[in-house]
């Protein structure tokens, strides 16, 4: 870990991630506390289906509905799990409310040895302008200037609706370790010009996977979604026929994306992902309050709208070893 971060603070060099990195579940047990002893075997599920990286605590993972001990006890077991596995990045999300809890999470992330840390836009004193929030960013960053530092754009949940393009003007110069953004919101103007930004400095991973396709076509190399924990097969398939130039293939792979995305809000939505894990054999429990989860009867008529998906055809798969 120590050479990776010499190397990064040396040559400045951004690295620019490939491949399906997750938004995992915080798997919680019955009474709704952190069941840490499936995160190992979460990992190795995870890396048998070719994803390359976790981006922990954040919307998927329930980071806001989480206290600051229990986001750290995550961390420390992705970190554990993973054993700094080179090949498997894991990025904490640190939140965007209080500047100082995300400086201590940034902190603590580096002390456990992941990879980088993303902080999104305080959503409830939001900022006036772009200006301000570049300038809460440039505060959490400079906390931990040697590690990997990426804004999370998710204006549907912060408000904070402002130009990704005019952040990395008011950021570029001023933090060394700014690595990119991880981009949920269909906005691909600002995306593209994103990407083009500095002839392509600095990495773009996106964050919507049902148009997953149309970010390809931009030219991402990397995202973050929440359906690679249990449909990776499918985005792989994906993007191998975008590489193959067979167009009409990926479109109708993107189509299926969308139609098991769709599910989410027949089911009430975030949640429904934790009855897709079910569904492959990594039981994460349930959602805490406000968020509503499935009666018994709910899922019952799920597992039959999944089956109608063709879901087994592209699900993930668990390893050799049982989960």
């Amino acid at each position: 870990m120590i050479s990776r971060l010499f190397t990064y603070k040396t040559y400045m060099k951004i690295e620019h991630l490939q491949g399906l990195i997750s938004a995992p579940f915080s798997p919680l047990n019955a009474e709704g506390e952190l069941d840490l002893d499936i995160i190992p075997a979460y990992y190795a599920f995870l890396k048998h289906n070719g994803v390359t990286g976790a981006f922990i605590n954040g919307s998927t993972g329930e980071g806001v509905s989480l206290t600051l001990n229990e986001k750290k006890l995550i961390a420390e077991a992705w970190a554990k799990a993973s054993n700094h596995d080179p090949d498997f990045k894991v990025m904490a999300f640190l939140g965007g409310t209080c500047l100082a809890d995300c400086i201590d999470l940034a902190r603590h992330a580096q002390a456990a040895g992941l990879y980088a840390v993303s902080l999104t836009s305080p959503f409830y004193f939001k900022p006036a302008n772009v200006g301000m929030l570049a300038e809460s960013c440039i505060a959490v960053a400079s906390a931990v200037p040697d590690m990997p530092f990426y804004y999370y754009h998710i204006p549907v949940l912060t408000g904070g609706n402002f130009s990704m393009f005019e952040l990395l003007k008011a950021l570029d110069g001023k933090i060394d370790n700014l690595a990119g953004i991880k981009y949920t919101h269909e906005d691909f103007m600002d995306f593209q010009s994103c990407i083009s930004f500095k002839n392509g400095k600095y990495d773009m991973l996106w964050g919507r996977d049902e148009n997953m396709l149309s970010a390809l076509a931009l030219g991402t190399k990397g995202a973050v979604g929440s359906t690679f924990n249990y449909a990776a097969p499918l985005y792989h398939e994906m993007i191998a026929a975008f590489d193959n130039n067979n167009f009409g293939k990926a479109q109708q792979l993107q189509q299926k994306s969308i139609d098991m995305i769709r599910l989410l809000g027949k089911y009430g939505g975030i949640a429904t992902g934790k009855a897709y894990m079910k569904l492959v054999g990594v039981n994460c429990g349930e959602f805490r309050l406000p968020v509503a989860n499935m009666t018994v009867d709910q899922f019952e008529s799920f597992k039959l709208d999944v089956s109608e998906l063709g879901f087994d055809d592209f699900r993930s798969t668990a390893p050799a070893a049982n989960l």
